[in-house]
């Protein structure tokens, strides 16, 4: 016998997506209504809209135990979002780091890989001069690149060390176009195909997914040259304030007028873009919370091997070693408002660097007078969001009420 749950996730992204379309065409933003306000509207748009799903499920006569239908944002499903966090974190399993994520910047949020799109579109290669340091012009490195603008952003010029066009070139610095003056080192990987295009790679650990693994690998500072609206930042220099598709314009003309400029040939590309809003995806360097996914999967991958898990039909069971195979940490964070908020404080009126993982407002007091602080220490909330997955991900046993009746034989849990 089987119990089929009925339900929905409350579509974090896609969601606010529509609420904020709505405030955008009364002249208005979530910025200037305020959290509270927008959550508000937000619940008013979820009541006229949320039930179509299930009201379609039962009109087909789907034989679900209705008394059990649920929403992700039910206060009980919210408690068993915050425990699987705290227990996660507690097993070393949650962290905060510093990793390159996918970026949309209409949304101002970080997405998963699932949530990206590509697409081929017609582009161009922009192809331009990486002038060698000291000799004013004379030498220097051809390189191409379809995004211009990340060239503000650029920390290395990568050749392939058996490359006897480049060989001599390796060790010395390079300038950077437009840059007033900075120069970045020119360093030699097998990583870089001698036969493709120029041989020459401009290395944007800040801004591109490859060259940040290349940049791990040399040290290399990273640069974020935008800000979380897709528009460039003080260190894009004098393209401060542009739009990241503006600057690129800009930045071409100032290159061509400096004689730094090769040619621009057309040039069919795969395109990045946001699943929900359509826009470019930008691979940028952020602050966000993770979870660790290298154990679990490798658990998983042996249930189905070991016989525990049986895939039906069979053949699925390539497209799950497929998935859980080299698989990356999961970034859970969502720079949104609607959601199940983040359960971490921060200590102090500024700064993010001490925090404290709790299950409510009480609990992080306690941890904090705990660890030294007085009683009344500010305590911030995270005003991230988690992933609308990892709520959604609890689904089997949060509807059969985890994380109350563990201990409980006769509980549907059990």
């Amino acid at each position: 016998n089987i119990s089929m749950h009925s339900g929905t996730d409350h579509a974090g992204i896609a969601t606010q997506l529509q609420v904020e379309k709505a405030l955008t065409a009364e002249g208005t933003s979530r910025e200037e209504v305020g959290r509270e306000e927008f959550l508000r509207r937000t619940w008013e748009y979820k009541a006229e809209q949320g039930g179509h799903i299930t009201r379609q499920l039962r009109s087909l006569g789907a034989s679900a135990d209705w008394s059990r239908e649920r929403f992700t944002m039910d206060p009980e499903n919210g408690e068993a979002v915050v425990e699987a966090f705290v227990r996660l974190h507690e097993k070393g399993l949650v962290y905060r780091g510093e990793y390159m994520v996918n970026w949309a910047p209409m949304l101002k949020t970080a997405v998963s890989d699932l949530e990206v799109e590509y697409s081929e579109e017609e582009g161009k290669l922009y192809f331009f001069k990486y002038v060698v340091d000291g000799t004013d012009g004379e030498e220097f490195l051809p390189v191409a690149t379809t995004r211009p603008e990340t060239i503000m952003g650029d920390t290395a010029v990568c050749v392939h060390p058996e490359d006897e066009r480049y060989k001599h070139l390796v060790g010395k610095e390079a300038v950077v176009p437009m840059s007033g003056g900075r120069t970045i080192p020119i360093i030699a990987d097998e990583y870089v195909d001698m036969e493709f295009g120029t041989g020459a790679l401009k290395i944007t650990p800040g801004h591109d997914p490859n060259d940040y693994a290349i940049g791990k690998k040399f040290d290399l500072p990273i640069i974020n040259i935008m800000n979380k609206d897709g528009s460039m930042n003080g260190n894009a220099g004098a393209y401060d304030g542009l739009d990241r598709f503006d600057c690129r314009k800009k930045l071409w003309s100032d290159m061509e007028a400096d004689g730094l400029v090769i040619k621009v040939d057309p040039h069919t590309q795969r395109v990045p873009r946001s699943q929900r809003g359509g826009e470019v995806i930008e691979p940028l360097v952020s602050s966000q919370w993770f979870v660790k996914t290298e154990g679990m999967g490798a658990k998983a991958l042996k249930a189905v091997e070991d016989g525990d898990i049986k895939i039906v039909p069979e053949r699925f069971t390539k497209t799950w070693n497929n998935w859980l195979t080299d698989i990356h940490d999961w970034c859970v964070s969502r720079q949104l408002w609607w959601g199940h908020r983040i359960p971490v404080w921060y200590v102090g009126e500024s700064g993010e660097s001490e925090y404290i993982v709790a299950r409510n407002d009480k609990d992080a007091r306690a941890k904090a007078v705990e660890m030294g602080h007085p009683e009344d220490v500010v305590l911030r909330q995270e005003e991230d969001v988690l992933d609308t997955w990892f709520s959604s991900g609890l689904w089997p046993f949060a509807t059969v009420g985890w994380p109350h009746g563990e201990d409980d034989p006769n509980s549907d849990l059990n």
